[in-house]
């Protein structure tokens, strides 16, 4: 506001307030470019988030530390001290040119969770804590979920080798961003130590809209797979060069692609199959390419029709390869097996929904999300809320403010629910 005061927070309805607090990190300084929102992982943009997040969690009452893979973490302590936690969280970093609400909303809502617990007064049976995590999306190095892995125990540290599209490796990255020691077994932490983990997250599809409901209870969250194919032939002179003489990756690739959208379209179980990423080297007018590479984004329901589709796939990359005498490399980035909600967890929620007065959808997730790793640590929930159109990972992603406010009652519910039933 322009030469006047700035509106007391606190009359923002909590919930109303996470979504305005979205709106304000979707631009510089916590986005490194002045027209979108692109917050990558390691990057100012990030630092900035986090900064802000920071403060945020404090105002709300909590103590506030950075784990060792770059997590911000607000502890409300419980009644008693040390006490196993709820912890209540998503992840802060964006896809290029990607949305305000994907993942930030779900921390911002535990903020305001914390935020309500802290105005009333009250301490629970168990801490909560509300997590940011850096590196869900992937958008800068080619492995996901890197930080929340930390966290669940489960990363690989090879991924410190990882480089992004400047070369750099990740564990540069890391020390540019003050952290040059790094070691993922500081980030992670014990299972007595986290009660259970809550999400909340935009639906990123239709179906909540469709069916006029603010908000979905999620049952299941997909398998998926993230591969890269390298396909080789001999770079050459784009004039000079005549067509049957060529062993040109392109075309091949072109086939690839195609069989990759032919074969998961065919399938069935919530197939889907995605190339993302496609790269031609060394990517000049006049240069018939040396190699082409692109990524292989697969899911499905279950990690046996996803494998097997990934199966076909490669199998038929094979062929269309050894037909052009064009080499050939397919390597594993990353894989993750479907993840069931926990049933008790789930219950929970469903209540907690209904006791706002919104009938609450069931639905499994295609979209993965960082509940879906920590599932290896603790019980874990997960609450999907209205997007317009169901349209994610694009600027056009939108909320509405009293879904917003809905979705803060529910978790609140929700907390309500868990301490009754921990106290039984």
């Amino acid at each position: 506001m322009d030469g006047g005061a700035r509106p007391d927070p606190t009359l923002i309805p909590l919930g109303a307030r996470a979504m305005a607090r979205c709106d304000l990190l979707g631009a510089p300084p916590y986005s490194e470019a002045p027209d979108q929102l692109t917050r990558r992982f390691l990057t100012p943009a990030h630092r900035a988030a986090l900064d802000v997040l920071g403060d945020w969690m404090c105002e709300a009452g909590m103590t506030v530390r950075l784990d060792a893979a770059a997590n911000l973490i607000g502890r409300y302590e419980g009644s008693t001290p040390d006490a196993p936690a709820l912890m209540i969280g998503s992840h802060i970093d964006s896809v290029r040119n990607g949305g305000r609400y994907d993942g930030a909303l779900g921390v911002m809502l535990g903020i305001d969770c914390v935020d309500a617990l802290a105005r009333a007064k009250r301490r629970l049976p168990f801490a909560i804590e509300v997590i940011a995590f850096g590196d869900e999306e992937g958008s800068r190095f080619p492995a996901s979920m890197t930080c929340s892995r930390a966290v669940a125990g489960t990363v690989d540290p090879t991924v410190l080798t990882m480089r992004d599209a400047d070369g750099m490796t990740l564990s540069d990255a890391f020390a540019a961003f003050g952290l040059p020691s790094v070691d993922f077994t500081k980030a992670a932490r014990k299972s007595g130590d986290v009660l259970a983990f809550l999400e909340a997250h935009i639906e990123q599809g239709p179906r909540l809209e469709a069916e006029d409901l603010a908000l979905g209870v999620v049952t299941a969250i997909a398998a998926q797979k993230r591969l890269m194919v390298r396909l080789t032939g001999t770079a050459g002179h784009a004039g000079t060069t005549p067509m049957h003489l060529r062993r040109d990756p392109g075309p091949a690739a072109a086939e690839a692609i195609l069989a990759v959208e032919r074969i998961c379209a065919a399938g069935s179980g919530g197939l889907v199959g995605t190339v993302g990423r496609i790269t031609a080297l060394p990517g000049a007018f006049n240069v018939i390419p040396g190699a082409v590479e692109f990524s292989m984004d697969v899911r499905a329901e279950t990690s046996a029709a996803r494998d097997a589709a990934v199966a076909a796939i490669t199998a038929e990359i094979q062929t269309i390869a050894a037909r052009r005498s064009i080499g050939l490399t397919v390597e594993l980035l990353q894989d993750l097996p479907e993840s069931p909600s926990d049933p008790v967890l789930t219950r929970l929620l469903e209540d907690a929904v209904h006791a706002t007065g919104v009938q609450p959808l069931r639905l499994p997730s295609g979209a993965g999300h960082d509940a879906m790793v920590m599932a290896d640590l603790a019980p874990t929930a997960m609450l999907f809320i209205r997007c317009k159109g169901g349209v994610s990972h694009n600027p056009a992603e939108s909320v509405r403010a009293d879904d917003c406010v809905v979705a803060h009652r529910a978790m609140l519910a929700f907390i309500d629910n868990l301490e009754r039933e921990h106290r039984a």
